[in-house]
């Protein structure tokens, strides 16, 4: 049975449990949000725009089944090409599979339309929080807040590295946080699994945080996010944007502005184009983070967990270097005397998530196959859904030779293996 059998067989069961689901979730109700039209199931009630970006609009409302406040994010036009259509279903499943505290938990995905041919939407509802750190960036924190905040990024980022998940976008606006101090990062459409073989591609992260070697075309491994995390801690020790390049070339020139030129080691790294120019640019001696970061950036040094400016800027040291081989990773981060003093074993050492689709990655796809795997990543799991992966499978078997029907010995363990596969990339989110 090939993939293309078995997408088939998926539509079938798409279609049949579309046309029964319960008329009471089928409910929805349209509204304006901005120049977009949000249609909702009617569960969600007053809804107002919170956010907007290249990946989506988010909008805070109320949910009358779970009686709490949600944000729900329409996917801004998933399906207008392959790479949106793959972001999309990259998302889903990463934002399906990963638990942590530290990581927006999903609560549900839907869409109005009522058929493969009319798919076109994808919502996401999450937990609502407070404000993004583009707002916290403006306020004046004490360490013990600062430090924290970091904590808790570094112990999100470090559960999705455990499963080789990279972020790859990580920057305030994708940062969200409670009047509590309690963080979560959120938006996975461009995380990607390490390790894949394939190479990184450089367009990831919005131009302000991001590391060398993506502006240099490099590849990168997990502590491509490392440096993010250290331009936003930059930022919200000065209270603005630490490398503000207008372009490629011109973010290459902040860094080494304010760093210095890179070694000779470093430059032999880059392939030979990339290194002319380089070599080619005036020479930065760079300054001392002591400069860069002076005392009088920072809180007043904390009594109660001795955290101090030295601390902070050493950090800060050790996460803005330019050669990735030489920057810190995030479990000596998390080790770090500045970030340690909230090291709970159950928060950073959490099981990492199991990403059930060991092809994320190197799926390539057409659009319309893209919308049979992200309608399956939505669907919920329940007795009737697997009944009707039985029938549709069988059903749709029946046209195929011997050899592919389910009762054929060595078809059976291909259904049996494409069944697992099935129930896993479910979870119930109503």
């Amino acid at each position: 049975m090939t993939e293309r059998t078995f997408l088939d067989a998926q539509k079938a069961v798409i279609e049949e449990f579309t046309m029964n689901k319960n008329k009471r979730e089928r409910e929805f109700y349209s509204l304006d949000v901005g120049d977009s039209t949000f249609t909702v199931l009617k569960r969600y009630q007053n809804l107002r725009p919170i956010g907007s970006g290249a990946q989506g609009i988010v909008c805070s409302a109320y949910d009358q089944i779970l009686e709490r406040n949600v944000a729900i994010k329409k996917l801004s036009r998933p399906f207008q090409n392959q790479t949106h259509a793959k972001r999309a279903y990259r998302e889903l499943v990463l934002m399906k599979c990963v638990n942590h505290k530290n990581i927006i938990g999903l609560l549900n995905v839907f869409t109005p339309q009522k058929s493969l041919e009319e798919f076109q939407d994808v919502y996401l509802v999450m937990e609502l929080m407070d404000a993004n750190l583009c707002q916290v960036i403006q306020m004046e924190l004490d360490h013990e807040r600062l430090s924290y905040l970091l904590y808790q990024m570094l112990c999100g980022i470090k559960h999705l590295h455990a499963a080789g998940i990279i972020h790859r976008d990580l920057k305030p606006s994708n940062i969200v946080v409670k009047s509590d101090c309690t963080l979560k990062i959120l938006d996975f459409g461009l995380a990607r699994t390490a390790a894949t073989g394939l190479l990184m591609t450089p367009y990831v992260v919005t131009r302000y945080y991001r590391a060398p070697e993506v502006i240099l075309g490099m590849g990168y491994q997990a502590n491509v996010d490392i440096w993010s995390v250290g331009c936003i801690l930059a930022e919200m020790v000065r209270h603005k944007i630490l490398f503000p390049g207008r372009d490629y070339i011109d973010q290459w020139n902040k860094v080494i502005e304010q760093l210095g030129t890179p070694s000779q080691d470093f430059l032999m790294k880059l392939n030979q184009s990339v290194r002319t120019y380089v070599e080619n640019r005036p020479r930065y001696a760079g300054y001392s983070f002591e400069k860069l970061f002076p005392d009088v950036l920072f809180p007043a040094d904390s009594d109660h967990n001795k955290l101090k400016a030295s601390q902070a800027r050493d950090l800060l040291s050790k996460m803005l270097v330019i050669d990735a081989s030489k920057r810190i990773s995030v479990d000596e981060a998390l080790q770090h005397p500045y970030i340690n003093v909230w090291y709970d074993p159950a928060e950073v050492e959490a099981p990492p998530p199991k990403i059930p689709d060991k092809q994320l990655d190197e799926r390539e796809h057409t659009v319309e196959e893209w919308k049979v795997y992200n309608a399956v990543q939505m669907m919920s799991w329940s007795d009737f859904l697997i009944s009707i992966y039985f029938r549709a499978a069988t059903t749709h078997s029946s046209h195929c030779s011997t050899s592919c029907h389910p009762l054929n010995s060595s078809a059976t363990t291909f259904h049996v293996v494409e069944f697992q596969c099935f129930l896993i990339s479910f979870l119930t989110f109503n």
